[in-house]
């Protein structure tokens, strides 16, 4: 029995090149494998000496070879493969095991890997007669299973042949990906959408009970998940990831000073940015109490031990931050169901994808622009230095809550969120009732324009004294004069934020 051994990759490869012999097998390898394989004292062929054919083009050229890719993909039950194979004294691989250059690691073009892909396909594809292996984790089994059995079965070629092209699709993704970086400037959007990703972590179960789900990472690419360490409670589910992912990318777009949220079904239900990062949590959980019940909460600072002190009696179901201060983990650690998770920040949103009949929809991310230079103010009242503040935030979050959405701000704090509503009057409504006298003089912001001046009436319930709005309906000038009657100042932004 013949095996070839080429990786980049070489964790485990020497005890598996070991067990390997012990079984009676000869090995096949080149480069830097061959010389792991030799320094350990084992018997090794180098890849040279079986085709007769040194490396060439600085090492581009070392198995594309028919003494290689004819022992690999030989059918043995074909009698004119046999002959072939005996015609040009070829010899039979029955095991290959490889893996590719890290593209991802350094793209360019050196990183391209030729004949490691070639390799991998041909024994997957002759996986009938050839075992491939391209994961080092799975040395083990198939020594177990070699040992146990003499060969690997058909269940075990198959299942190793599927992982075999996952891997060279996942590189070919990679490569494209790279390509589409290098032309991103003039096409965000690329022609072809190639998505290769493996399954990282088994969630409790999906939205509902009835449902399977999982978290997948796309091939090459490492987020905060994977990163992040639980200290605490119950395993997580996939509304748990859902909404933390909501919370924890929110949080750290309200600006430098210490901020937290507190998120329900991926809509805030509250947000504030304060001096202390605890009454930052404080103001936050107050604009809604009933919708923070069974909610997820981020704060942007490491999470002190009166902050914890503060969220413990309150049922939460995911807190996260970039640290804990001494003490604060044992105060949280009381509540069992309480997952705790320590997080480095997110990383810059990729392409937004979802599931259509037969394909997917695409598009860019969604920036918020918070740039008063760029902003107008139509009416005749412009807001105070003290205002601004509200309506920054407002602006912030009012495009982090579901279509048709209405924020409420004062002071720092959201007071009011009207989220998912069909229309825009009953959004204001909602956030008003919610904020219960607590917005007066503060900001009134609304994701997408007006259509109506009616569109103000929550505002005026409200008592807010800012409204801020994308603009550009057909009766702009209807709502402003409205807004004029009011006492009403208005900012005008540009940007409508629509989310569905």
């Amino acid at each position: 029995m013949r095996a070839l051994l080429s990786v980049y990759d070489k964790t485990g490869v020497v005890d598996l090149a070991e067990g390997l012999v012990g079984l009676g097998w000869e090995l096949v390898s080149s480069g830097g494998t061959a010389t792991a394989i030799a320094a350990a004292g084992l018997p090794v062929v180098e890849v040279a000496a079986v085709t007769g054919a040194p490396e060439m083009l600085g090492g581009r050229v070392k198995t594309l070879h028919p003494k290689i890719h004819g022992g690999i993909l030989a059918d043995r039950s074909n009698p004119d493969h046999l002959a072939d194979l005996e015609a040009r004294e070829i010899t039979p691989i029955d095991l290959v095991v490889a893996n590719l250059y890290p593209f991802s690691s350094d793209p360019g073009i050196e990183l391209i890997d030729i004949g490691g892909p070639t390799m991998v396909r041909a024994a997957a594809k002759n996986h009938a007669h050839v075992g491939i292996v391209v994961d080092p984790s799975a040395y083990g089994d198939v020594l177990a299973e070699l040992r146990a059995d003499g060969a690997l079965s058909d269940v075990t070629r198959k299942r190793l042949a599927r992982a075999a092209f996952a891997h060279t699709a996942a590189y070919d993704a990679a490569i494209v990906a790279w390509f589409d970086d290098e032309d991103g400037a003039s096409d965000p959007l690329p022609s072809t959408l190639n998505l290769a990703a493996q399954r990282v972590q088994d969630l409790r179960y999906g939205e509902n009970p009835h449902q399977v789900g999982a978290r997948y990472r796309q091939a090459g690419e490492r987020s905060w998940w994977d990163d992040a360490t639980q200290h605490g409670g119950k395993e997580l589910s996939y509304l748990n990831l859902y909404d933390a992912e909501a919370a924890w990318r929110l949080v750290h777009e309200l600006g430098d000073g210490p901020a937290a949220v507190v998120i329900k079904h991926a809509n805030p239900c509250g947000a504030a940015v304060a001096d202390d990062l605890t009454d930052a949590y404080r103001l936050a959980h107050e604009c809604d109490t009933v919708s923070a019940f069974g909610g997820i909460v981020a704060v942007n600072r490491p999470l002190p031990v009166s902050l914890a002190e503060a969220l413990a009696p309150v049922f939460t179901e995911v807190v996260i931050a970039p640290g804990y201060e001494d003490g604060a983990l044992e105060v949280l650690a009381a509540r069992k169901n309480l997952r705790i998770l320590e997080a480095q920040p997110p990383g810059p949103p990729g392409l937004q994808v979802r599931t259509i009949d037969g394909g997917f929809l695409v598009q860019t991310p969604d920036p918020v622009t918070v740039d008063r230079s760029v902003w107008t103010v139509p009416t005749k009242r412009h807001p105070t230095d003290e205002e601004w503040r509200d309506v920054d935030l407002a602006w912030r979050l009012v495009a982090r809550v579901g279509s048709n959405a209405i924020v409420l701000v004062k002071d720092g704090q959201a007071v009011g969120i009207g989220a998912g509503q069909q229309n825009r009057r009953d959004a204001g409504r909602i956030a008003a009732d919610k904020a219960d006298g607590r917005a007066r003089g503060g900001a009134y912001a609304s994701d997408a324009f007006f259509p109506f001046p009616d569109g103000l009436d929550g505002a005026v319930e409200a008592g807010a004294a800012v409204v801020i709005q994308p603009g550009g309906a057909m009766r702009d000038e209807d709502v402003v004069a409205a807004a004029d009657e009011q006492g009403l100042a208005m900012v005008l932004t540009g940007e409508r934020h629509f989310r569905h």
